[in-house]
Formats: C-alpha cells, structure tokens, sequence
C-alpha cells in the first residue's frame, strides 16, 4: 500500500494483489498449479453455494418460521442485511462471470505498461498501484468494523444479531453454537460484497492511471526541437494507439460492471431507508452506533465508483483540450488531418451505464440515495 521505488518493477495489474487473494479464498480465480484444479472446484462450489444460495433462503425461512418472535428493532436489523444479502448475491454472480474479462483486461494493462519508460510515468503508476491496495485495506476496514462492532454486543446480550434459520438447531438452546455460526456466515457475506465493490472501483482507477499518463504525453506532442516530421507524426500515432488501447480496456470491463453497479443502484435507496427507519426509532446507542457504520458501508458501494467515473469523464474532455492546445500549427497536413481525426475522437467521453439504464455518475448515485427518504415516508405511513 505504499509507493515502491523506481528501482522496484511493479506493474499496473499489481493493484489487484490484495483483492485476487481475497477472491481467491473463495474459488473466483484459478489455482497456479493444474493438479489443484478439482479441489479448487469444489471449494467453490460448496462455498458459494452456501453463501449465494443458502443463506439469503435461510433468513427467508427464519421470517416465515419465526416472525412473532421479532421485535421492531431485531426485524429491521435483520431486514437490512437481509434484502442486502440478496443483492450480494446477484453481484458475485455478476463478479464470477466476468473473471476471464478481467484477465483480458490485465493484459492490455501490460500493453500499457510497455509504453512507461520515464520515471515520471513509472513514478506515476507505481502511485496508483498503492493507491488501489491502500482502497481495498479501507474498505476492508470500514466493512469489517460493521461485523466486530455488531457481533459482540448481541452475544452478550444474548441475542441474535442476525437471526438466520438453520436446521436441526435450536436458536435459544443452542445459542452460542447458532451465534458463531451467524457471524462466520456474515463475515463471509461481507468480504464478497468488498470484493464486488472494490473490483470495479481498482480497475476504472488503472484506467484514470493511463488516461492521466497520456494526458502528459499529448501536452508534450512536438515540445522536442531537432525532430522530423515523420518522427512527430509517430509520436501521435502512438498517442492514437495508447488510447484505442484504454477503451479496449474500458470495452472489455463494461459488461462486467454493468450489472454489478445496477443491482447497487436499486439496492442503496431501499436499504438506506430501512436503516434510518431503525435508527431513528428503534436503536439504542450502541446499536445506532452500528446501524450508522453500516450506512457508511453502504454508500461506499456505489459513491467512490460514481466519482471516479465523473473524474474520467471531465478527463477525458481534458484530454481534448490539451490535443487542441498542443504545438500543431506549424506541423505538415498528414499530421493535422491525423490530429483531427484523434481530436473527434478524444471528445466522445468515456462513461459506463449500469444496467444499460442509468449513466454510472454522481447525479444518479444521489438520485438513488435520495430514494431513502421516500422509503422512511412510506414507512412511517404504516405508523
């Protein structure tokens, strides 16, 4: 999570070394060694399916089975959790399908990488690498403190912070036992949604590496006297290649986000609402306390990504201008009509959509955020 020094290789995909790991304990990659190909199946298998499939049906169950013995504040605990379990759920599925997306995407990364020969764009891709893990440690952080504040405090109270369903056990007589079983199964729970999270906001960052990268390149463009004009035209031909190579990257990692980021966008409002509902009636200090981390996580789903997105787009009109401003007036026509047809396309923004529905930026993450509040209002109409 820090800098490494130029005399260190470190590449753009090194971003991703914590967030591969943690993927990697739950089967979303490959095993490096072919002979654990079979057992590297089965643990995923058995660990998605139990996280995926049978725990959102478990906490269905436990409403259906034991919904008198809830109170308001326990019901509303669990339901936010519950509804956000369920959307975890869609987007590990969405994450686990796009694995061979991300490794195409990685190596266009080193095609891009190869373009870095100063020590100054070296400089800045290392400052980016650190930046990517230092976000995966934050978010492992924020996400985790939910579960370390939460879990205590209702084991000592002796009750259920989550009130999940598991068969053959008894919730009251077996307490401890359902307890720990309940914590393990959210903490896991929790680290697969940081990984759904944090992957596209790592991977749009790289992207913002190598835009900010040729940025620099396109304000350098004919700053060398002594050059020839063949010499200059290569140079912008390179500049052409380097950002055909960044919407490739882009093209290929859009699938993959897009449904990822639309199930966040319809998730945000309704779980927020139902969180404040709680907060605001039914909470005591410390579970308020909680209640309040846990909305801070879940904002952090979708506003970092949001904002990253919109830092591209105003990057990518910035690029533009930096073209147009550039030393072209005394170049020859072939490089004038190449910098036209560069200058076109430099101003058509980079932008994501979530869903093929909603534009992936600011204005729609506080669209959706607002959507909490008309949650609370319904709410509370059922006094």
């Amino acid at each position: 999570i820090k800098e490494k020094p130029l005399s260190e290789r470190v590449q753009s995909r090194d971003a991703f070394i914590y967030l591969d790991r943690v993927m990697w304990t739950f089967g979303w990659t490959e095993p490096e060694n072919k002979r654990w190909v079979l057992p590297y199946k089965l643990w995923f298998a058995f660990v998605n399916i139990v996280i995926i499939i049978l725990l959102p049906i478990s906490m269905s169950i436990e409403y259906l089975h034991r919904f008198n013995t809830f109170s308001a504040g326990e019901f509303l605990s669990s339901l936010e959790i519950g509804v956000d379990i369920y959307g975890s759920s869609f987007k590990c599925a969405f994450t686990m399908m796009g694995f061979k997306k991300r490794q195409e995407a990685k190596v266009l990364l080193d095609q891009l990488d190869k373009r870095c020969v100063s020590d100054e764009e070296r400089s800045t891709v290392h400052r980016y690498v650190a930046m990517g893990n230092f976000l995966d440690i934050l978010y492992h952080i924020f996400y985790s403190s939910f579960v370390v504040m939460n879990f205590p405090y209702f084991l000592l109270k002796r009750r259920h912070a989550w009130r999940m369903y598991f068969p053959y056990i008894d919730p009251e007589k077996q307490f401890f036992i359902s307890s720990i079983a309940e914590g393990f199964l959210v903490t896991e729970v929790v680290y697969m949604n940081l990984c759904t999270d944090v992957c596209p906001l790592i991977t749009m960052l790289m992207a913002r590496c190598h835009i900010s990268l040729l940025k620099q390149r396109l304000r350098n463009l004919r700053s060398e006297p002594g050059r020839t004009e063949d010499e200059y035209l290569e140079e912008l031909t390179e500049c052409i290649r380097d950002h055909r190579l960044i919407l490739d990257y882009v093209e290929v990692l859009r699938p993959v986000f897009s449904g990822t980021i639309f199930v966040q966008f319809l998730l945000v409002g309704t779980v927020l609402g139902l969180s404040m509902i709680n907060l605001m009636f039914f909470s005591t200090f410390w579970t308020g306390v909680v209640t309040c981390v846990y909305m801070v996580d879940v904002c952090m789903e979708t506003s970092p990504f949001c904002y990253l997105c919109n830092m591209i787009i105003d990057d990518c009109q910035e690029m533009a201008d930096t073209l147009f401003q550039s030393d072209w007036t005394s170049a020859d026509r072939r490089y004038k009509s190449t910098l036209v047809y560069f200058l076109h396309n430099l101003q058509q923004p980079i932008t994501l959509t979530a869903g093929g529905v909603f534009p992936i930026c600011m204005q729609t993450n506080l669209a959706m955020v607002k959507l909490a509040f008309s949650v609370v209002t319904i709410i509370k109409q059922f006094n």
